[in-house]
């Protein structure tokens, strides 16, 4: 070979390595928008590559809405979409939250419960969240919704894990206009909305914050397919979140719909959920709610325009699912998307500024509104409570589970779950493994338990115990055993249910099983303690 040759051949070789390098470099380092700290696949989540192409995941969250408000899981409003995701996927029945925004947003982003009570503790260095985990799984992660886990490095979504993030770092907002200051009765505070890690203080006249987080989610899909990665999203809408504001056109849909009143519309939605064969024969429809009111001595054309506002923010979220669902087909993901549906806790029984006519009108962005502790029960029907109680109208969420050629269709799962079983879900699902250290910090051992048998439709080993606590009330389940504290109880004692025979929690067995009661009381104070909580022995 003479000098050219060797020549030629020196100067392709060095192409080569110099094409292969930088391939490698695309490889592993952002780009398209990807965030500068994306980790390369061989990080400490232990990736299994070898499982074939990951499926895309968009886990949904609704905010404050009912057990039953959904129509698959018997309730009125319109939701064509979400009946769709159930009649071609699974619904769960005994699929649990922790009854509060702020604590199921952590539980749900860390695997782990909830540890002390101040919201801006609950993500900590020992703690890998889900954009974290699921970054390190090769996914593009995006964060579109409501937040309210605080907004320092520690906890703000930006820096914990999330290559996008659009949308509220508070608990709840103006749904026309965000940075509406809250009425002085609500405390008067400016809410903070963001985009990575910007503030946002000017909207246009036609923003509506359900449709500005699905638009935020479809362009989040738009970037994934530029980087050629898979997508997680988690979508967290703050509809139907007091203030109730929704479209003139939606509301109008609803109106006079509600006349009967909240005893009528849990009969009916009761009645729904047994022919379709959600509730199970041994449920029976509790009794009435020491807080809710008199239907008859009620403002009625009030009460059915809360409710009518209400079910339109529900529609309005089930219409922009339909987007998405669209762009899912547009984009070629119709066929490799997981999508997990549910909501944060029970309906709410909170009403700011009251429920006086005069004063109070559902529906547009200049008042703030909320539905009430009648509404609030009722959305929850058949069980107890609501919001930031533990029975399980407070506890329990419809959740949906969707995967073409995966999840069996058209299936009930009556197997119990909890929202800290997502994180080893979708590690599992994304091929990784939990990590013992993220970052040079060990980690605290993951809490919850996969879940990929449920959505198979298979059997798994679920919990041990369950436990739950917020603002006085208490409850742990083991097995069918159910112990709850009300703190509304008069009596102010445990109450023990057996959730085999008797899920909606009417017949208290508590004076028959004292031994029980005792076991399991000592039970939940053991776990209180690991979980920081300040509470005195009972």
């Amino acid at each position: 070979m003479n000098f050219y040759q060797w020549r030629f051949l020196l100067v392709a070789i060095c192409v080569f390595v110099t094409l292969t390098m930088a391939l490698s470099s695309k490889a592993v380092h952002a780009v398209d928008g990807d965030r500068s700290d994306y980790r390369p696949l061989t990080g400490s989540l232990g990736i299994n590559t070898e499982q074939g192409e990951k499926p895309n995941v968009i886990l949904i969250m609704v905010d404050d809405m009912g057990f039953s408000d959904i129509g698959c899981y018997g309730g009125e409003v319109k939701t064509d979409n979400l009946d769709r995701l159930a009649r071609d996927g699974m619904r769960f029945t005994q699929f649990y939250n922790n009854a509060k925004c702020t604590t199921t947003r952590a539980s749900i982003l860390t695997g782990l419960y909830p540890r002390g009570t101040n919201a801006n503790r609950h993500l900590r260095a020992n703690m890998v969240t889900l954009g974290e985990a699921m970054r390190q799984c090769g996914y593009r992660t995006s964060l579109c919704g409501k937040w309210h886990l605080g907004r320092d490095e520690i906890n703000h979504p930006f820096h914990r894990g999330f290559d996008s993030f659009y949308g509220l770092l508070d608990g709840c907002c103006n749904f026309f206009n965000p940075v509406q200051p809250d009425p002085k009765y609500k405390g008067g505070r400016t809410r903070v909305f963001g985009k990575d890690d910007q503030l946002i203080t000017d909207f246009p006249a036609d923003f509506y914050t359900t449709d500005a987080f699905t638009d935020a989610a479809i362009e989040a899909i738009h970037a994934a397919d530029r980087t050629e990665k898979p997508f997680f999203i988690h979508l967290t809408y703050t509809a139907p979140h007091y203030p109730i504001q929704a479209k003139p056109a939606d509301i109008a849909k609803y109106r006079g719909k509600f006349k009967g009143g909240w005893d009528e519309m849990r009969e009916t939605r009761f009645k729904r959920q047994q022919e379709m064969g959600l509730a199970a024969e041994s449920w029976k429809l509790s009794e009435g709610d020491s807080r809710a009111y008199a239907w008859e001595s009620a403002n009625q054309d009030f009460e059915d325009h809360r409710m009518a506002v209400y079910a339109a923010m529900i529609d309005s979220v089930d219409q922009n699912i339909g987007r998405l669902l669209t762009t899912l087909s547009q984009t070629g993901h119709d066929q490799d998307t997981l999508i997990l549906f549910l909501s944060d806790n029970g309906g709410c029984a909170e009403e700011p500024g009251g429920r006086d006519p005069a004063k109070r009108n559902p529906g547009p962005g200049d008042d703030y509104v909320a539905v009430g502790p009648a509404w609030g029960w009722a959305q929850n029907a058949p069980f107890r409570r609501y919001k930031s109680w533990l029975n399980e109208g407070g506890i329990t969420t419809p959740m949906i589970a969707w995967w073409p050629n995966v999840v069996p269709p058209g299936t009930i799962n009556r197997e119990v779950a909890h929202i800290i079983d997502f994180l080893p879900t979708l590690v599992e699902v994304g091929g990784g493994v939990y990590p013992k250290q993220f970052k040079g910090t060990e980690l605290l051992p993951v809490e919850g338990k996969s879940m990929v048998n449920l959505l198979k439709g298979k059997p798994r080993e679920g919990h041990a115990q369950l436990c739950w606590q917020w603002a006085g009330n208490r409850a742990i389940r083991e097995g069918d055993w159910k112990l709850v504290w009300d703190k509304l109880n008069p009596e102010k004692k445990w109450q023990l249910y057996d959730l085999s025979v008797d899920r909606c929690e009417i017949n208290d067995l508590a004076d028959q099983d004292t031994q029980r009661v005792k076991r399991l009381a000592d039970c939940w104070f053991d776990w209180a303690e690991k979980m920081e909580l300040k509470v005195k022995r009972r």
